[in-house]
């Protein structure tokens, strides 16, 4: 929350007066971690733009800059890690795009731009750089968790699993971050009351194997079994399914956003053609803390991060924000 004090009614000479502002926010109120820029599109992309859409708190929180993430728009190859190093600093105008194509205002890098770095694929070199996110102190980026946990008091919590959904070392550790602040935050009584790791359903794998199988396009090119990829949840143990089909637009919007990652002829937007809306507006997570609400279904999915919260937009959710200083 901004500083709101100011000099209200101090003449010259006359010292300033000291001002509090007290402000409140939604009801309900929804923290995300992720590594890097594109990560909060292509994994909840729809989720975040479906609870900011209905009025909820998004906080975004990203853990790098993604200095050294592939580069796809070819007049922009000299921004490289090994050259200018400069895509960092591209990617935070990318970043802002797609918040605004997801409605999401309240954005931060974790301790501040630029204070951890892409720490690359697991076992490069770029793994041991100085500032890699890799190599951060667990507690000290889980206090930046904190604060932010602080001044904004989110219900729910979203991160990755203990690997990181697929095994990027900035993804194990931002699980890791994420996983710390909570246990620090409920030292304070501030913890959220649920989290939820990004997932995939085993059987929403499997239909997509089976429909590319003889497809141009194939995303799965090389992959006799979902065995072989590095993530896929049973369905049972998924906890909750978003259904924000209504957004897909602004998740595609916000992807494109993310030019330098995600190049125009993707496989991501060769399935969102074939499998439509769907592809795009559905997110599954698993359930780490929390109690599970009320579902339906074989496996009784949440269609609700906040189900069994009881905040039913009467405003008994709302967090008192007071900020107090001097300009």
């Amino acid at each position: 929350m901004a500083d709101l004090a100011g000099r209200v009614g101090a003449g010259a000479g006359e010292p300033p007066v000291r001002v509090t502002v007290v402000t409140t926010l939604p009801d309900r109120r929804l923290l995300l971690v992720h590594a890097h820029p594109d990560d909060e599109s292509i994994g909840t992309g729809s989720t975040m733009a479906h609870y900011a859409a209905a009025g909820a708190h998004v906080t975004l929180v990203t853990c790098t800059l993604g200095e050294e993430g592939e580069i796809h728009v070819p007049e922009l190859a000299q921004l490289a890690a090994a050259e200018a190093d400069q895509l960092g600093g591209f990617r935070i105008g990318e970043l802002t795009a797609a918040c605004a194509a997801l409605g999401v205002t309240d954005h931060r890098f974790l301790g501040g731009a630029g204070r951890y770095r892409d720490s690359g694929m697991m076992g490069l070199a770029t793994n041991d750089h100085p500032r890699a996110f890799w190599q951060a102190d667990l507690d000290t980026a889980a206090g930046f968790v904190v604060e932010v946990m602080r001044e904004v008091r989110p219900q729910v919590m979203i991160t990755y699993d203990p690997n990181g959904f697929y095994g990027h070392p900035d993804h194990i550790q931002a699980h890791r971050v994420a996983m710390r602040a909570h246990e620090l935050a409920a030292a304070e009584g501030i913890a959220p009351a649920k989290v939820y790791w990004t997932a995939m359903p085993r059987s929403v794998l499997e239909a997509g194997l089976s429909h590319f199988t003889e497809a141009a396009d194939n995303p799965f090119e090389g992959i006799g079994s979902i065995d072989d990829l590095p993530f896929g949840t049973p369905d049972e143990q998924i906890a909750a399914r978003i259904d924000a089909t209504d957004q897909h637009a602004a998740k595609e919007a916000a992807m494109r956003a993310h030019a330098t990652q995600i190049p125009a002829n993707s496989w991501l937007y060769s399935i969102a053609g074939n499998f439509g809306a769907e592809f795009m507006g559905v997110e599954y997570f698993t359930l780490a803390v929390g109690e599970k609400g009320p579902g339906s279904g074989p496996y009784g999915w949440e269609d609700d991060l906040f189900a069994g919260l009881g905040l039913d937009g009467d405003g008994s959710g709302r967090a008192p924000v007071a900020a107090a200083g001097v300009r």
